[in-house]
């Protein structure tokens, strides 16, 4: 009796076919695009999952670097995003784009330095980017260049439609330069356009009790130091007067103008709200 021949299995090691590659690379591509646009509408987890797909449908390569480095800023993982920016700048120095998103990400994890340098620079090559300029600002802020920080502000504000973080940045920067009165405008706008965002909630309270209780103003030229040590005197006078509010208004405006954490109005702004 003959016996049957035992069944062979054969392992396919065939290749796609060239239509069905480029079926993939347009699925791919496809992708991506989605994902950049789920990221431009603030949709991360979406935009995340769409560059997983396009990954796994061939996307390599830059593409998926910047991708990479857009969403690492995204979700607040600077110091990723500031490595991946970095690294694609090295083959692209002149990319606007790029140089902006280095510089958020530097100013984001305190390094002023590194910060000024990405936005300067794109602001040098031309950037027509919003966030660029409000970024200059905030930079000009700290350094207590207020010139620097109105005209930032001024060709941020030329560059895009109303913004609440435009208004509460521009607006932050007049309390920081006693300017109550100015502060009180923009201040509100952005509290308009987010009333449920606390910061925007709490600056505008600031801009209101400093204007209501007639703060000192910064003089030209006056240093953090010195306008914090007027605005702690100025909050001492009044607790001394009965005034509360305008104690607690100034002290806690004492520790905001200065650079470092301003200890005697601490001591003074806690012990008098102890005494509530």
């Amino acid at each position: 009796m003959r016996r049957r021949a035992p069944a062979l299995l054969f392992l396919s090691l065939v290749s796609a076919s060239p239509a069905a590659a480029q079926d993939d690379a347009r699925s791919a591509q496809t992708q991506l695009d989605e994902a950049a646009y789920a990221l431009s509408e603030g949709r991360t987890v979406q935009a995340r999952a769409m560059l997983a797909e396009a990954v796994r449908l061939g996307a390599s390569g830059e593409p998926v670097d910047r991708l990479l480095a857009d969403l690492s800023f995204a979700d607040g993982r600077y110091t990723q995003a500031l490595a991946r920016a970095t690294a694609l700048l090295r083959q692209h120095p002149d990319d606007i784009v790029l140089l902006e998103r280095a510089g958020l990400a530097a100013l984001s994890l305190g390094k002023d330095d590194q910060a000024s340098a990405f936005l300067a620079r794109a602001a040098r090559l031309g950037s027509q980017r919003w966030r660029t300029y409000n970024g200059l600002g905030v930079l000009a802020d700290r350094r207590a260049d207020w010139a620097a920080a109105d005209a930032a502000y001024a060709q941020a504000e030329a560059l895009v439609t109303p913004q609440a973080t435009l208004f509460n940045n521009r607006g932050w920067s007049m309390l920081l330069q006693g300017r109550w009165e100015e502060a009180l405008g923009p201040l509100t706008q952005a509290f308009a356009m987010e009333p449920q965002n606390p910061l925007y909630s709490a600056n505008l309270a600031l801009a209101s009790m400093a204007l209501d209780n007639d703060l000192p103003r910064r003089e030209d030229g006056e240093g953090d130091a010195q306008f914090a040590a007027r605005l702690n005197d100025a909050g001492v006078v009044a607790a001394a007067q009965g005034m509360q509010r305008k104690a607690i208004a100034a002290f806690t405006r004492a520790i905001e103008a200065r650079s470092q954490y301003y200890e005697r109005a601490a001591t003074n702004l806690a012990r008098i709200e102890g005494d509530k």
